[in-house]
């Protein structure tokens, strides 16, 4: 007969791992766990010898901190009134943590700023729906000559660059994925190395489909409605974003050794600048072992006409971001094109992707796919893999 289930294993399943933390905040787990060693802020109750596991009140505890320290609290004091809070929760921290936390506040009172290398100062958490945060500054020594870490404020209120603060820097996420979050987090902040990690993380642990659809394309529409709703501020942050995310897909993209099977020719529409998605696309046929060649945006007619008679693809993919630059008619000719000895001439089956195409019906030759998964399931069909 079995016994009723241990309260600790259901508590051990809900919590997180420093690793876990680290992605949800946007930061490197190097950077958490030295918030604990400085100041306490780590699991209450935690068991030397055993791996740190973190509940949702010590994820609530720490993420307070951020937001403290985000509004220009020091981050001794920060990490203080974010104990003192939980301990007025309920959630009393533990002797151990007590006593690390006066010791954190002696030491940054006596030693100032003084940072290990690499390890930044506490980062804000960028929650939704909490207005007046703002991205902490990097304690370390990449500050800027300026003199102020990313996200400080000078005696004005303002951030360097002008930004006045008191706005909430979040971008418009809604319900997304952890790792989305922090990435959202670290680009709000310019952290191009936190970036980098996330989305390199991403990428391994979840595979391209998932990074793209569930942490990559998420992030950028919430920082494009971000520059989009507030003028010109925060396009920065977009365009810091667009760069780490296409450099991330294009080193995934080696292209494969040239075999018997004819290439996938991926372009952009002649008047179409965005090229984000045709990257996804070709990471992702990398990923299986699929020949591809990339032209990229906004590709010439001409240009795309003769590229498909010189190379003889199996398939081509045309990138759409808006109606304005689908031309269905271009379309239709890529289709007609036709190669090969007489008798025996072939021509590609024709991909229209992207919102561009929405709204208009599919001819003989041509597929709609309805996201990366769809295209790539497509195209390892008409490869013959």
């Amino acid at each position: 007969m079995t016994g009723p289930p241990d309260p600790r294993a259901a508590l051990a399943e809900a919590s997180l791992s420093t690793g876990g933390v680290a992605r949800l905040l946007g930061v490197s787990p190097t950077t958490v766990r030295s918030w604990e060693r400085r100041y306490g802020i780590g699991p209450v109750g935690h068991e030397s010898g055993r791996h740190r596991r973190w509940r949702p009140q010590d994820v609530r505890v720490v993420t307070e901190m951020c937001r403290l320290t985000a509004r220009g609290v020091p981050p001794a004091e920060a990490a203080r009134l974010a104990l003192l809070g939980a301990a007025d929760r309920g959630s009393t921290p533990t002797a151990e943590s007590a006593t690390s936390t006066r010791a954190g506040t002696a030491a940054a009172e006596t030693a100032g700023a003084a940072r290990a290398p690499g390890e930044g100062g506490p980062d804000a958490a960028l929650a939704e729906g909490t207005g007046g945060e703002r991205p902490a500054g990097q304690e370390s020594a990449g500050r800027p000559a300026s003199g102020h870490a990313p996200g400080e404020q000078d005696s004005t209120g303002r951030e360097p660059g002008g930004r006045e603060s008191g706005g909430s820097a979040a971008l418009p996420l809604g319900t997304v994925r952890p790792e989305c979050r922090g990435l959202a987090r670290a680009a709000v902040r310019l952290d191009a190395g936190a970036v980098e990690r996330i989305l390199q993380d991403a990428v391994r642990e979840l595979g391209l489909i998932t990074a793209w659809d569930e942490v990559m394309m998420p992030a950028l529409r919430a920082a494009g409605r971000k520059w989009a709703s507030e003028g010109e501020r925060y396009v920065e942050v977009e365009h810091l974003l667009s760069w780490h995310v296409s450099t991330t897909l294009r080193r995934t993209a080696h292209c494969p050794p040239v075999g018997p099977v004819p290439p996938v020719l991926l372009a952009g529409m002649p008047a179409e600048l965005h090229s984000l998605p045709l990257d996804a696309v070709a990471a992702g046929l990398a990923e299986r072992g699929l020949p591809f060649r990339m032209f990229g945006a906004a590709v010439p007619a001409e240009a795309l006409l003769a590229a498909v008679r010189r190379t003889g693809p199996s398939a081509v993919l045309l990138w759409s971001q808006a109606p304005a630059t689908a031309d269905r008619r271009l379309a239709l000719q890529a289709a007609a094109t036709a190669w090969g000895v007489h008798g025996a001439r072939a021509r590609p089956a024709v991909l229209l992707a992207g919102p561009g195409w929405a709204g208009g019906a599919t001819t003989a030759g041509t597929l709609r796919p309805r996201g990366l998964a769809d295209a790539l399931e497509h195209l390892t069909g008409l490869l013959g893999t």
